[in-house]
Order: C-alpha cells, then sequence, then structure tokens
C-alpha cells in the first residue's frame, strides 16, 4: 500500500521552480529506463502547474500514422475532436493563435485522404470548421472555433481527444462543483456517476509510461489531499493532459487502468474496481451478521392524525387485520425492518406495536414522526351565476270598411277588442296574448271607417346566483348537493298490459371537489360542478307530463393561488328573432302596407358563469402534553 502527501495541507502553497524542476528529476529517475531526462517546467498560468517528462529513447521510434478524425458533441455543448494513431509514440502539441486551437502532430503522418475541411456548424458548439493538412512544419490539425472558450487536451491509448469548452460552460461546471462539495462535504462532484463537474486547478501532464502510482503522487500533490493506493495498484500509463483539472486528470487515470475510488474527508483510497466492490460487499455482509444477532426490543408507537393500519401498510410490503376486536396482525418485513422485525397494530387504541432491533425500531419512530402531522384543510366556495335578459316587440292592426249605398249594405264581422269597432274585415293584429289596443271609427254619409291598432313590448331581467361552499381536508374527496326529486309516469308492457310506473329525476345543484395543496402553498382542484333546473313540462295524453330538465355542468382541473378567485367556465347564448305577418299584394304597398302587416321581433339573451376561490386552512401540530 502507499501513501501519498499525508501531511496536513497547506492552503495557497506557491511552488517555486526550483521544487518543480526537483520534483520532475525525481520523477524522471523513477520512470525512466536508460538516460532519463527531466523537461523544464512551463511556466505557471492562471493558477495552472505544467509538469513534463519524456523518456530518452535508445531506439529509432517508429513512424505512426493517423487513421480517422472524428468530431462530436460533447457534455455543455463543447465539441470534441478524436485523433486515433495506428501505433504508439505519437506526440502531438497543443497550443492557440486567436480564435484557432492548432495540434501539431509531430513525426504522425497524416494520410492524404484525410487531408480535407471539415464544416462542423451544424454541431452547435464553439468549433465551426476544421481543417486537416500538410505542410513544411508537419501535419497539422487546426480547429476554428468562436466566442469565448477553454482548450482541454489528453491522450488515452492511442486516442488523442481535444475539447473545446464554451467558457460560461466551463464556469457553470467549476460553481456546481463547489456548490456540491459544500453540500456533500466532497471537493468535487465527479464523485457521482455520470455528473461531469470538476472544480481542481488545470494542470498539464506529458508522460510516455510512467507508473500509475507516481502519477497519483503528482495529483496527490497538486490537490493537498492525501491518496492511498492498494498494493494490487500498478502499471503504466501514457498521458499526455493540457489544461485539464487535477480532479479530471485523475478521474481519467482511474478509468484508462480500471480502478476507482473512495473518498472520507481529505483521504481518498485507490483501488480496483473489483477489490472494492468485494470490500463493500464484505462490510455490508457484516453490518447484517451483527443485525441477526442484535437483542429485539418492543415499542408502541401511538399514531395521532392518520391510520395506523395504513402505516404499517406503508412500512412493510403487506398487513393484514387479525381476528376479532381491535386486534392486529404481525406483517411481512420490507425495508425498513430487519429481517426478524414485524409490526402490528390495533385498530382501538390506533397503536403501532413494532419489534426489532434498536437501530430499526429508531428509525421506524423517525418515520412515524415524520408522517403522522395533522393535514391542512381547503375552504371551497362557489359561484354560479345565470343571467338572462329578454326583449319583444309586437305591433299589429285591425281595420274594417262599412257602409250601404242604393239599399246595398257592405262590411265586415270580426269583432273587435273591447267592441270598439263594429264592422271589421281585415284583422293582423299583434301575435303576443293581451296586448294592448286602441280602437276608433270615422263616420261617413255612407261610408264608416271601424281601425283598431295593438302593440306590445316587454322587457325581462334575471339573475340566478347559487353558492355552494364545502370544507375537506388535503387530497380528500367531498361533495355537497342540494335539490329535488321530480317525479313522472312511465309506461310498460304492451298495449293490452300497459302498467304505469312513477320513476323519479334528481335535479341538483352538485358541488364534488378534490383539493391538493402544493409545497408553495397553492391548490390544485380537481372539480365536477352540476345545475340542474326545471324548464317546463312535456305532455303527452296517455302518459302525463314529462318534466324538462336544463342541465348545465363542469368538469375541469385548476392550479389557483390561495385566496384567488378564478372564473373556471362560462357558456354565452344569443337569440334574435324577427316575424312578419302580412296580406299578399296589399302588405307590399308603400306607406299603406303597414296597415296590412304584423311584426313581431324577440332578443334573448342568457350568459352562465362559474366562479371558484379556495382558502387553505392551516392545521397547527400541537405539542406533547
Amino acid at each position: 500500500m502507499t501513501v501519498s502527501n499525508a501531511r496536513r495541507p497547506q492552503p495557497n502553497r506557491v511552488r517555486s521552480p526550483m521544487r518543480a524542476g526537483l520534483l520532475g528529476l525525481a520523477i524522471g529517475s523513477i520512470a525512466a529506463f536508460g538516460g532519463v531526462h527531466a523537461a523544464q517546467p512551463a511556466a505557471a498560468q492562471g493558477g495552472s502547474h505544467t509538469f513534463a517528462m519524456a523518456q530518452a529513447a535508445t531506439a529509432a521510434v517508429p513512424a505512426v500514422s493517423v487513421t480517422d478524425v472524428d468530431f462530436r458533441r460533447g457534455d455543455g455543448g463543447s465539441g470534441k475532436l478524436i485523433l486515433r494513431f495506428d501505433g504508439d509514440g505519437a506526440a502531438p502539441d497543443l497550443r492557440t493563435q486567436g480564435g484557432s486551437v492548432i495540434v501539431n502532430l509531430g513525426s504522425a503522418t497524416l494520410p492524404a485522404s484525410l487531408q480535407r475541411p471539415l464544416n462542423v456548424t451544424d454541431f452547435a458548439t464553439p468549433v465551426q470548421r476544421i481543417d486537416a493538412r500538410e505542410g513544411a512544419d508537419g501535419a497539422q490539425i487546426v480547429l476554428s472555433a468562436q466566442g469565448n472558450f477553454e482548450p482541454l487536451a489528453y491522450q488515452t491509448g492511442r486516442d488523442y481527444i481535444v475539447e473545446i469548452v464554451p467558457r460560461a460552460a466551463a464556469t457553470d461546471r467549476a460553481v456546481g462543483a463547489a456548490s456540491t462539495a459544500a453540500t456533500m462535504g466532497q471537493a468535487s462532484s465527479a464523485d457521482i456517476p455520470g455528473a461531469r463537474a470538476y472544480s481542481g486547478s488545470p494542470v498539464t501532464f506529458n508522460f510516455q509510461d510512467i507508473p500509475v502510482r507516481t502519477v497519483l503522487q503528482l495529483i496527490a500533490d497538486e490537490s493537498d489531499l492525501n491518496i492511498v493506493a492498494s498494493d494490487s495498484v500498478g502499471g503504466s500509463a501514457t498521458l499526455r493532459l493540457t489544461n485539464v483539472p487535477w480532479d479530471q486528470a485523475l478521474d481519467i487515470v482511474l478509468q484508462a487502468k480500471g480502478l476507482d475510488k473512495r473518498r472520507s474527508g481529505n483521504v481518498i483510497w485507490v483501488a480496483p474496481q473489483s477489490e472494492i466492490a468485494q470490500f463493500e460487499q464484505a462490510r455490508e455482509d457484516a453490518r447484517l451478521a451483527i443485525e441477526e444477532r442484535a437483542e429485539m426490543v418492543t415499542e408502541y408507537i401511538p399514531i395521532s392524525y392518520g391510520n395506523a393500519e395504513d402505516v404499517a401498510k406503508l412500512l412493510t410490503d403487506e398487513s393484514k387485520s387479525g381476528g376479532g376486536g381491535g386486534g392486529g396482525g404481525n406483517s411481512q418485513n420490507r425495508g425498513f425492518l430487519s429481517s426478524r422485525g414485524s409490526i402490528s397494530f390495533d385498530r382501538r387504541t390506533n397503536t403501532l406495536l413494532v419489534i426489532d432491533i434498536p437501530q430499526r425500531v429508531a428509525e421506524v419512530r423517525r418515520l412515524v414522526d415524520l408522517l403522522d402531522k395533522p393535514v391542512d384543510q381547503v375552504v371551497i366556495e362557489a359561484r354560479i351565476v345565470i343571467a338572462n335578459e329578454s326583449f319583444a316587440r309586437d305591433i299589429g292592426a285591425k281595420f274594417g270598411v262599412s257602409g250601404s249605398a242604393d239599399r246595398v249594405d257592405f262590411g265586415g264581422a270580426l269583432g273587435s277588442n273591447g267592441g270598439v269597432g263594429n264592422g271589421l274585415n281585415v284583422s293582423l293584429p299583434a301575435l303576443q296574448g293581451g296586448a294592448p289596443a286602441l280602437g276608433f271609427t270615422i263616420l261617413g254619409n255612407s261610408i264608416d271607417w271601424n281601425v283598431e291598432l295593438s302593440a306590445l313590448q316587454r322587457e325581462g331581467r334575471g339573475e340566478v346566483i347559487s353558492n355552494p361552499r364545502i370544507v375537506t381536508s388535503n387530497q380528500r374527496e367531498a361533495t355537497i348537493s342540494q335539490g329535488q326529486e321530480v317525479g313522472y309516469i312511465t309506461v310498460t308492457g304492451g298495449q293490452s298490459n300497459s302498467i304505469p310506473t312513477v320513476e323519479f329525476k334528481d335535479v341538483l345543484l352538485e358541488l364534488k371537489v378534490t383539493p391538493t395543496i402544493t409545497n408553495d402553498g397553492r391548490v390544485f382542484l380537481a372539480m365536477d360542478i352540476k345545475k340542474d333546473e326545471i324548464q317546463g313540462y312535456e305532455v303527452y295524453s296517455e302518459i302525463g307530463r314529462v318534466p324538462l330538465i336544463s342541465k348545465r355542468n363542469v368538469t375541469t382541473a385548476v392550479l389557483v393561488d390561495d385566496g384567488q378567485t378564478v372564473a373556471i367556465g362560462g357558456v354565452y347564448e344569443f337569440r334574435d328573432t324577427n316575424d312578419l305577418s302580412k296580406v299578399p299584394f296589399l302588405g307590399d304597398l308603400p306607406i299603406l302596407g303597414n296597415l296590412f302587416k304584423s311584426r313581431t321581433r324577440e332578443k334573448e339573451k342568457a350568459e352562465l358563469l362559474i366562479f371558484v376561490t379556495p382558502k387553505v386552512m392551516r392545521v397547527a401540530q400541537r405539542p406533547a402534553g
């Protein structure tokens, strides 16, 4: 087992160039076989430190070639360039020049089939274009980017990977990592599977066949953390990382070598994945073995606001009541209980009986304290407004001509309203019954004119307001209704043996609602509102009167603020009717034609509006007395 950096961290430490150089020489002495020299460390920029080591080759390095140039979209909108080589020994070099990132392939060759430009604008990354070309200085890959970005590069095996990360995404990634570290007590959220957030200071590593233990020692020195490596950690790695956070570099090394880590405080334990899995499995087996030998205890837990049977079902897989009275039955264990634990309930006293080891009993009591709380209540008030407005106008006339000449009588006898006129022979009165009339007679020497005018204008306004109100607990359905049962006769059977039967129809005002109080104090209402009225009756000779019922109904679900009034529905109806009755030909005459016409006009407006107002009534839990 190797322990690296096992000393108290020193914050804000600045390494001198002399110390970095000595460290590079020491590493070179460990890793190199044959003649070894340590490259001078590059100047630290932006808080990053550079460690470089190259192994002097005693034989000619075989030439390598690029086999594939691939581009992908990475996490956070980053652009990822992947260069694959056909052998080992490739040593690309990355540098930034203005808005371009240039990768010099060194001694590696670039086939002519790969020397072509790539337009990667559709990937929606900072990289807009990739040019692969062979120049006088060797093969180069040029990435043209726009905006603020941060280049990262690392080499795993025969793949050289360059990431162009947007500067905003890189900042958010660091902030998210710091927030996670403050919450979970860890320095990086990279410990969370699938998370991609690193906050370590950027480093640059350029190693050929360096021992993994040496890489861990460098990372421990950079991070001011203690790294404990298992005895089974070994092997070498070839790394080329440029401006990579140290915690990301650690993850890359662990993934490449099949290793894993566990952190406790400022100590990181590194071991093969199988070894860590075996350790955690053995620890879990030991915990279960201790539970099997622990002493059982019994505790009675009273339930104040809930139902003991429901709580028992929640804490176990199955809970079934026993025989008579208020007894309870044992249940199968699940989750919150150990393999020997059990929960019973008593309906009469609404109490749980828990038998288990002390740790599990304490956990059950903690859960009961969290769940057994009073439920807030909601007052739901609905207003159903039905407004009607009508207007009618009816105009008509009756008139007649009567007289006698040379012992010849002519005239009519249609009667009159009130006997005002005697001889009426044209009748076009107002169609509305009970319309007022005005009659007069014009007497002449031989001809009498009898005229009767009738006209009616009627206006009506009405408003019906229903205001049901109900109180219920959170997530409990409530129903309130008011109305009557209307009876009517139905006939069953054949023509010879018909049997009359009285049936009833409900005519109700009903409110059915289920409220749910959200965490932010609003109320979600699932409701059904019904408003029925008897509109009239239809008369049948053999059956009798059958009621005509006007139905109004709305079924909906709405999210409303506490105390807010919202209109959940409305119907507007408008009817305009014009009727004209006239005598053919005579009714079409100008001016005089009005005497041969009867006009009726009706307008009706009806509007239905439904309003709902929920109000939350908070229920505080009383202290135990």
